[in-house]
């Protein structure tokens, strides 16, 4: 019989105090840390060993208090209702606003469950001139106070093995036994942190200067233009490289294959399906890379906070909720997991109207096919000053689902009627040199989400393709099956030839219809689909995929996707609801099918809407 003794830990804190940071190094988890509250919506576990003791660490959403208003609150309050309850409660608390973090500190006090207390930015309570008198406070609070700074890893081998040792609930009394206001809790904090700590100077934070320009009511809009249109230029400019050795290798994967392989439908299913439409997604991946290593750059510096805070005011203005602000910018990552950030939004309408804008928002899923047709259409060679037409095309394609998700809200605003707006209360992070091994691993692992997560649908969607491309029915019209030389006498060939009166009033062609059918399983698969079809009948052929579509023509010898064509396809992907994966979400937060439903309909008319007005003006 193992000796072994099991601890439950409970992390508990204010948003943006270190606390997931922390939990990653005592745990040695990955989990995302960024700077922009409503990171951590779920609890999180994790386990750690300390001599003879097993130690399962939970690590809560942080929150300001005890007292829950949205679901992420409710999920860090109701571990404390749990049966068992946890053996201890490890605080993690920024020394540098002392008194707002004892607050949520001093409810949890009245529990009578032993208690930890980190205390983290230390450095930036220091160049504050906040002196804070560790010993005098663990005697005030009769529990061990440990000084941690997850970034550099100093303190937490301390922390770690005082995890394994015998706490003590704290026995300093806050409020009192006749008043537990919050206004007591707070009499009674200032009178501790008077006993306890000093103010030896008092300096502005370089932050604080920052500021002045990135929180600026009109620069620090500009600013952030100016930043995403950097970021664009360099998913062009930088990805070219890795972009064209990838192709190059899948091109002498497929002739090795071609030269390798016996001649029959086995061969052809490998070369011009599974290595076709793989390749299609695969070769974007730099692109993706570079978006996401951004993305953790402005997340992990701080900056993306105050992108937050200058949106706030022009979100409540339209109807949504100042906590809006971070599950629209996370749906420029992906949209499932900014839907489900909605649930620090305590306004059940405010929330839900979050969840039907949010997919408008341009998300990594649509960056290969905005690449592929922007490059096919716009010569890397076009410049507008020192920045490529090809990064502000991209550009405006982002601001174009941002504008779309804005005044989304507004139509839903008049019908979901609000019961009360919503407050957004977020304290703006000090700027940070950013934690590169954070960042690269975030890339990585993101990339390769995607890549596992779009390469399961892409190969089971090439493999269908790639028979229904290569294969149509007899001449006789039985349902008997031959080999189709003509791809337009295929299955595909003929439900393409079947729907395309109804997407020709857009520009689009039989062909395209085609991939828009496949793509409403994902975005991405747009690319494979493309590649699956242009490959059918000429594997010896293995070109770049947006060369083959730049030659095709039309019977009257124009160009199947001219100007109008390409930007009428951008706005339609920019639009469309083509992600199952968001539905299912959609449907899980609403626990209806009713949202889902209205949001596919609505989308989907939008975008045939915007891709008729598009082709009509450019076409």
């Amino acid at each position: 019989m193992s000796d072994r003794k099991k601890i439950k830990i409970v992390l508990a804190g204010n948003p943006n105090c270190g606390k997931s940071s922390l939990f990653n190094s005592l745990t040695g988890l990955k989990q995302k840390i960024t700077n922009v509250p409503g990171t951590t919506i779920e609890n999180k576990v994790g386990k750690c060993t300390v001599g003879d003791n097993d130690i399962e660490l939970i690590d809560t959403p942080g929150t300001y208090s005890f007292n829950p208003k949205s679901l992420d609150e409710k999920e860090a309050v109701k571990v404390f209702f749990d049966n068992p309850l946890p053996d201890a409660i490890l605080y993690v608390a920024d020394a540098a606003n002392l008194k707002r973090n004892l607050f949520y500190f001093s409810q949890l006090a009245q529990h009578n469950i032993p208690m930890v207390l980190a205390l983290t930015m230390l450095d930036i309570a220091d160049f504050k001139g906040f002196e804070i008198d560790i010993d005098r406070l663990e005697k005030e609070l009769g529990i061990r106070i440990y000084k941690v700074n997850a970034r550099s890893g100093d303190g937490i081998t301390g922390l770690k093995n005082a995890l394994g040792q015998d706490q003590f609930a704290p026995h300093f009394a806050f409020g009192s036994e006749e008043d537990h206001t919050h206004e007591s809790h707070f009499v009674s904090i200032n009178k501790l942190l008077n006993k306890t700590t000093t103010l030896k100077s008092k300096r502005e934070l370089v932050s604080n200067k920052i500021d002045a320009w990135a929180t600026h009511p009109i620069l620090g809009y500009l600013m952030f233009l100016v930043v995403l249109l950097v970021i664009f230029q360099s998913v062009f400019s930088l990805a070219s490289y890795p972009m064209d050795w990838i192709e190059s290798g899948f091109s002498l994967i497929s002739e090795w294959l071609s030269a390798e392989l016996s001649d029959g439908w086995l061969k052809k299913l490998i070369i011009n399906g599974l290595v076709a439409g793989v390749a299609g997604v695969i070769v974007f991946v730099p692109q993706i890379a570079i978006l996401f290593f951004f993305m953790g750059l402005l997340e992990d510096t701080g900056y993306m906070a105050r992108v937050s805070f200058i949106m706030d005011k022009m979100l409540r203005g339209l109807g949504l909720s100042g906590k809006s602000v971070v599950p629209l910018l996370n749906g420029a990552a992906c949209a499932i997991p900014a839907i489900m950030s909605t649930r620090n939004i305590e306004n059940w309408k405010d929330r839900l109207i979050t969840i039907m804008v949010t997919p408008l928002m341009s998300c990594s899923a649509r960056l290969p096919v905005y690449t592929l047709l922007i490059s096919m259409a716009i010569p890397s060679d076009q410049y507008v000053g020192i920045v490529s037409l090809q990064a502000l095309l991209m550009l405006g394609m982002y601001v174009l689902g941002t504008v779309a998700a804005l005044l989304g809200a507004v139509v839903f605003k008049w019908i979901i009627r609000h019961d009360r707006p919503s407050y957004f209360i977020m304290e703006l992070p000090v700027y940070h040199v950013p934690r590169w091994n954070n960042i690269w691993l975030n890339m990585w692992q993101k990339s390769r989400s995607f890549v596992s997560e779009a390469g399961k649908v892409i190969l089971v969607v090439s493999v269908v393709l790639w028979f229904f491309a290569s294969y149509g029915p007899k001449a006789d019209e039985s349902f008997s099956i031959q080999a189709s030389e003509d791809l337009v006498e295929s299955y595909a060939g003929h439900f393409g030839k079947a729907i395309e009166p109804a997407i020709q009033p857009i520009g689009f062609n039989w062909k395209i219809g085609i991939s828009l059918i496949t793509s409403f399983a994902a975005r991405e698969v747009f690319v494979g689909t493309m590649s699956t079809i242009y490959s059918v009948g000429d594997e010896d052929n293995f070109d770049q995929i947006r060369d083959k579509m730049r030659k095709d023509t039309l019977t009257n010898g124009k160009p199947v996707y001219s100007i109008g064509v390409v930007l009428s396809l951008m706005v339609f992907y920019a639009f469309a609801m083509q992600c199952m994966g968001t539905l299912a979400v959609v449907y899980k937060e609403t626990k209806s099918w009713k949202w889902p439903a209205i949001q596919f309909i609505y989308m989907t008319v939008l975008a045939y809407i915007g891709s008729w007005v598009t082709f009509n003006l450019f076409g």
